[in-house]
């Protein structure tokens, strides 16, 4: 290969890595804009016929997130605080909030509270180790919290969702299992799987060298998509329910901004150090929203699907604004 060659093929990987690393470097444009052309397209447009796309979709997209994990890691829980803490939050107090707020403003609209509820119950996402590496935290910790809360979300959502709203929305737990086995322990397998495979062909710094800075990427082309998919089909039912978006957007906002306050009240009353603070933040506030609109189109109406996708565009904003303003007031 010449030198002309060569430098040709070298630019061309930077033209890719660039396109698929786009999206991740930029969620807080991306994401809006991936809401505005759905509703827009699928209002002039039939887009019904991709709705069969989401679940394959979110396998895909949770999958490269999976390569890599450790799960022995977990048999090393060493910040006990910070673990018990974060199940606390997660698995106790923001359920209750979802289900206060769902009663309170969602009660003549249950497939909304569905919505909630789903957001609710399924905690950590790809972001949540991310941004605890921008933020100088406890990145080790963050990794063990992730797959822990992953899996029992996976596990006890389908009781809690069941619990909390099959009073009011009809729950089938049969295919709620099934739809989370799809979406969790098939990628966690493949995941599991792969990661083995690159290593013994890459080795392991091989991988974090070159492989894994890429997996990010993947994962957000794939949450465009479904956002895409997620709200084009519904473009007509939101835009034509003014009250609807008014209401969602509002108990949105109050859910997260108590999901932030229940975060840092934690922090203080444990008197965690800085970098488990930032940890147990990011593992409680960020939830797993790519599941949480895979479970909601399966299992639920068009409002689940809506309520889930404007979480999409609050969660990105909420947590480069945290992030922002604690470097500038060292509030942990």
């Amino acid at each position: 290969m010449t030198a002309i060659e060569e430098n040709d093929l070298m630019a061309k990987r930077e033209l890719f890595k660039n396109i698929l690393l786009f999206p991740s470097s930029n969620l807080i444009s991306v994401i809006p804009s991936a809401v505005l052309f759905g509703l827009v397209a699928g209002y002039f447009v039939d887009t019904s016929s991709l709705e069969t796309l989401i679940l394959p979709t979110v396998v895909l997209m949770v999958y490269p997130s999976m390569i890599g994990f450790n799960l022995s890691e977990l048999a090393h829980l060493q910040e006990k605080k910070l673990f018990i803490l974060s199940l606390i939050i997660n698995f106790i107090l923001v359920p209750v909030v979802a289900y206060l707020l769902g009663l309170s403003f969602l009660f003549n609209s249950p497939d909304l509270f569905a919505g909630l509820a789903i957001i609710s119950l399924l905690p950590t996402s790809n972001m949540t180790v991310a941004f605890t590496m921008l933020s100088k935290g406890n990145v080790r910790a963050s990794i063990k919290v992730t797959v822990l809360s992953l899996i029992l979300g996976s596990l006890l959502a389908p009781w809690y969702l069941y619990s909390l709203i099959g009073k009011y929305v009809p729950v089938d737990r049969v295919q709620m299992f099934k739809v989370i086995g799809l979406t969790v322990f098939l990628p966690l397998i493949m995941g599991l799987l792969t990661f083995r495979y690159l290593i013994t062909r890459y080795t392991e710094t091989g991988f974090n060298e070159n492989i894994k800075p890429l997996l990010p990427g993947i994962c957000a082309w794939g949450a465009i998509v479904i956002i895409f998919i997620g709200i084009s089909t519904k473009s007509k039912a939101i835009l034509g329910n003014p009250d609807i978006l008014a209401a969602a957007l509002f108990v949105l906002a109050v859910f997260y901004s108590i999901n932030y306050a229940l975060a840092l009240a934690g922090c203080k009353i444990m008197r965690l150090c800085a970098e488990d603070a930032y940890t147990l933040v990011y593992s409680t506030v960020l939830r797993n929203l790519a599941i949480s609109i895979g479970l909601a189109s399966a299992l639920f109406g068009s409002q689940a699907v809506f309520m889930v996708s404007l979480a999409f565009l609050f969660q990105p904003v909420a947590v480069v604004g945290f992030r922002k303003l604690s470097e500038k007031y060292s509030f942990l």
